[in-house]
């Protein structure tokens, strides 16, 4: 069975950084490249960053560049997401997902998505 479980998630204060991690079992991992969005209260889910399948080619949004950055461990079928320099407006629940074809930076057509983990950004 295909699982997405992220974890690392947690309350931090502004300026402050966390490490997210997805860890992938149940399909072919370094067949799919990934992503990572996120979804605030009362807002639609966004693209945060992507990175294709060896981890050669990497995505960040508008929102996030200079501060989040993406990889991956093959061998441990494990996507991370560095947040530095949090920002109130991270607020949101991060989810990972997965996809064997397409643009990483499309909300559509992935196939596999995580539970996703809470951040709260707050003094």
């Amino acid at each position: 069975q295909v699982q997405l479980v992220e974890s690392g998630g947690g309350l931090a204060q502004p300026g402050g950084s966390l490490r997210l991690s997805c860890a992938a079992s149940g399909f072919i991992f370094s067949g799919y490249a990934m992503g990572w969005f996120r979804q605030a209260s009362g807002k639609e889910r966004e693209f945060v960053a992507g990175i294709g399948m060896s981890g050669g080619t990497t995505y960040i949004a508008d929102s996030a560049k200079g501060r989040f950055t993406i990889s991956r461990d093959n061998a441990k079928n494990t996507v991370y997401l560095q947040m530095d320099s949090l920002k109130p407006e991270d607020t949101a629940v991060y989810y990972c997902a997965a996809r064997d074809w397409g643009p990483v930076r499309a909300t559509w057509g992935y196939n596999y998505w995580g539970q996703g983990t809470q951040v709260t950004v707050s003094s």
